[in-house]
């Protein structure tokens, strides 16, 4: 009997491996769909499998971790034969992640994401610091096996941190998310959550094609989401906000037209990078706000219903 558990236990960590391996995978092909080619450079703008990788280790923990190796080791072998000095990218792909969750663990770091100290952490100890590590290996590897010029390390390491940390900050709070969704409660505000994603998409459309200067206008539509339906409405916001831009920057339309590969980048991820702080730190804050509201409104009523057990009868057999 013991035996049996054993195995089955073993058998379900074997599934949970393939599964993320091939989400990561899967993920990787979407974003490679999203590369920018400007003067014969291709760069990411957004990679999808870091968030899946991170996402992936807050469910399962660490057993999480050779899945994230697998996928990354098909990324690479569907892009070019597997060489010995590819096995840098796999650490590098495999230790950011692991890193980041370590530290989010160790910040007390919850997936509800209800509390603004969350979406702090989930930035600026996961996002932007861990994604240095595969950043760093993943460039540093291509400078020494001879594929990339030395003189283009730095364009291509910011890049590079910037997609994973992107990826990070945009795709793992909508996977988080996902045990969250609830179906309306009532047909005014899955009224209001459709008119919400439309608009979005029609605006963000409009504003990333158009020659004008008027990317701005897409940040009241994400207050908009944190505030009426916080992580559940704003995460895949902005990830819509996100991906649109992705497209017009690989069209260089609009704002991104007449640009170099370094100034599109720039006003890019300026982009992403506003819309997901914006996002994550305003609808943690309001589900913070409202969680404290909520607390209070039954201490009210705990408390009301003491009293009325307490206060004497007026029927004239007081207690």
């Amino acid at each position: 009997m013991v035996r049996t558990v054993e195995w089955r236990a073993l058998a379900a960590d074997v599934l949970r491996i393939l599964a993320v391996a091939v989400a990561y995978y899967a993920t990787g092909q979407a974003g490679l769909l999203l590369s920018i080619v400007v003067d014969g450079a291709m760069v990411t703008p957004l990679w999808p499998p870091t968030g899946i990788a991170l996402a992936a280790l807050l469910w399962f923990g660490l057993r999480a971790w050779p899945g994230i190796t697998l996928g990354a080791y098909m990324n690479i072998e569907h892009l070019a034969s597997f060489e010995p000095g590819d096995a840098g990218l796999l650490l590098g792909n495999t230790l950011a992640p692991v890193c980041a969750y370590l530290l989010l663990r160790r910040a007390g770091f919850r997936t509800q994401m209800d509390h603004l100290r969350d979406a702090l952490a989930l930035v600026f100890l996961a996002g932007l610091p861990a994604m240095l590590i595969s950043a760093t290996i993943g460039t540093g590897m291509l400078v020494a096996t001879g594929d990339l010029p030395p003189s283009d390390f730095w364009p291509v390491w910011a890049a590079w941190w910037a997609g994973d940390a992107m990826g990070v900050l945009l795709v793992t709070p909508v996977l988080l998310i996902l045990p969250q969704v609830t179906p309306p409660a009532d047909a005014y505000r899955a009224a209001e959550a459709l008119a919400l994603l439309v608009t979005c998409g029609l605006v963000t459309t409009v504003a990333c094609r158009s020659s004008l200067s008027v990317l701005f206008l897409v940040f009241p539509l994400l207050i908009w989401a944190g505030v009426r339906f916080q992580h559940v409405g704003g995460a895949p916001c902005a990830l819509l906000v996100s991906v649109i831009a992705i497209s017009a920057a690989i069209d260089q339309a609009g704002p991104f037209a007449d640009h170099t590969l370094f100034e599109i980048m720039v006003n890019l991820q300026a982009l992403n990078g506003s819309a997901a702080l914006t996002v994550l730190l305003l609808s943690a804050l309001v589900t913070e706000q409202n969680n404290i509201r909520l607390r209070i409104e039954q201490v009210c009523e705990d408390l009301s219903e003491v009293v009325e057990r307490l206060a004497p009868r007026r029927n004239g057999t007081d207690d």
